[in-house]
């Protein structure tokens, strides 16, 4: 793969999650959250965006998550469970995308809130249609995702590079 085509980053945040007397790495979905997650699942399926690779938060809500979304998908990308995604800021998140091999196009990564929000934010120095000022109105909900595309590798990924080509909610 060139590193000149575009690449993209799906960013999902795990679906609703429950709260047991667990601790919070270990808080399942609730039921509204299975339900969203394969809602969102079925969304990112249509949208016909190949993911190569997930990297997904070790937590037990973004773990409930991912397997919900992903039957939805024709197939299984190779899935990295990674638990520098929990409580990570958007600058740790990027220094883990910043470590993803060239060959890879499409990384989704699932994870939580607040860095999920700030680093789609952070990335997206430009947007597509109304994606950003829908993103800026509703926040980043539960089993929301964004799609940012940049150009160069994934060592160059930096704040601004990007730009926000898709945002949902289960709402929509």
């Amino acid at each position: 793969m060139s590193v000149a085509e575009p690449r993209r980053i799906v960013l999902f945040r795990h679906a609703k999650a429950d709260w047991p007397q667990v601790n919070d790495h270990e808080r399942p979905l609730a039921e509204r959250g299975r339900q969203d997650a394969a809602v969102a699942g079925r969304r990112l399926a249509d949208s016909g965006i190949p993911i190569d690779l997930t990297l997904c938060s070790t937590a037990t809500r973004t773990r409930e998550t991912w397997k919900l979304a992903v039957h939805e998908f024709p197939q299984r990308p190779k899935t990295v469970y990674e638990e520098r995604i929990y409580e990570a800021s958007p600058g740790e998140l990027i220094a883990l995308l910043n470590e993803t091999p060239d060959d890879v196009r499409t990384v989704l990564l699932v994870g939580h809130n607040p860095g999920i929000h700030g680093l789609a934010d952070v990335l997206s120095g430009s947007s597509e249609g109304d994606a950003g000022e829908r993103m800026n109105r509703r926040g980043f909900p539960a089993a929301a995702f964004a799609v940012v595309s940049f150009d160069g590798s994934w060592k160059s990924l930096e704040p601004g590079v990007g730009t926000l080509l898709d945002y949902w909610t289960p709402s929509e």
